[in-house]
């Protein structure tokens, strides 16, 4: 990766999924769970939560407060976090983990542009594993989109080519590639991510949409397949607080922006981070 040209990672796109921030009502027992099972490190503790990541760079924080209240499974919020590893043997080792310490998997998808496998934490959250497959493996289509599609993925093979080598953290370059959010309504969604966020509709599935930057498949999807209709998120909801895109051209932060600003859409500033609520009721974080 030498320029411009030949950057083809989650994050090294305009802009990308730096951070996911989780309201939790047991900490300790969610923070063991992000360790024991998704071999992140604990990077920093507060009064009131920790935030953890791999090789030092900071991916989750989890916090908890008197006030937590467990989020409904049809409330807008998170559909799930999604762990980015540098390749399909790593998604294989750690699959080897799991078998080995029977966690509970809810599904594995070949997407086509990626290999995913799903489970949920403690509380519900919603996380997804994955490793991306070289983009000269990808289809993009006339109209700029890309190929996508939710097809069975053959986790026996998957185990069986992984080494068997006691894996017990991510390798340093994993990352979160995408966030996968539960919306109210789908053209609000469009309207938010495309038109105000200028992120580019990457593909459509019924009831969800795919934005991104740079081509990548998708840094935040939205859907209503669970949550269409619903009312925001209300203060101390358990679940996704916030998470931040970073912006690695500042122009596009700009231009964000100003958006907010035309369109009065509240926002507070701190240094080069812009701190707002979504039309869903989620917290969001734009920073260079």
């Amino acid at each position: 990766m030498t320029d411009a040209t030949t950057k083809t990672h989650a994050v090294d796109m305009p802009a990308f999924v730096d951070h996911s921030h989780l309201t939790v009502v047991d900490l300790p027992m969610t923070s063991a769970f992000y360790q024991k099972v998704m071999g992140l490190t604990v990077l920093d503790t507060s009064a009131s939560g920790e935030t953890l990541g791999v090789a030092g760079r900071p991916l989750l924080t989890l916090t908890t407060g008197n006030n937590s209240a467990r989020a409904p499974r049809n409330a807008p919020g998170l559909f799930h976090t999604a762990f980015l590893v540098p390749n399909r043997k790593e998604l294989g080792r750690w699959l080897a983990h799991a078998a080995h310490n029977n966690v509970q998997l809810t599904g594995a998808s070949d997407h086509l542009v990626s290999e995913a496998i799903y489970l949920d934490d403690p509380e519900g959250n919603g996380i997804e594993i994955y490793r991306d497959r070289d983009r000269s493996e990808w289809t993009y289509v006339p109209d700029g989109t890309v190929k996508m599609a939710t097809n069975r993925l053959d986790l026996q093979a998957l185990y069986d080519e992984a080494p068997k080598d006691g894996w017990t953290h991510q390798e340093n370059g994993t990352v979160i590639g995408h966030i996968h959010l539960q919306v109210s309504d789908i053209p609000e969604a469009n309207a938010f991510f495309n038109g105000v966020l200028g992120l580019d509709i990457m593909t459509s599935y019924p009831g969800a949409s795919f934005f991104a930057t740079g081509k990548y498949h998708h840094h935040v999807a939205a859907n209503v397949w669970n949550s269409r209709g619903q009312p925001k998120r209300q203060t101390g909801m358990t679940g996704l607080a916030d998470y931040t895109i970073r912006f690695n051209d500042k122009a596009k932060l700009d231009a964000a922006v100003a958006k907010l600003d035309e369109l009065s859409l509240a926002s507070t500033r701190s240094g080069d981070t812009v701190s707002l609520i979504d039309p869903w009721g989620i917290g969001l974080k734009l920073s260079a």
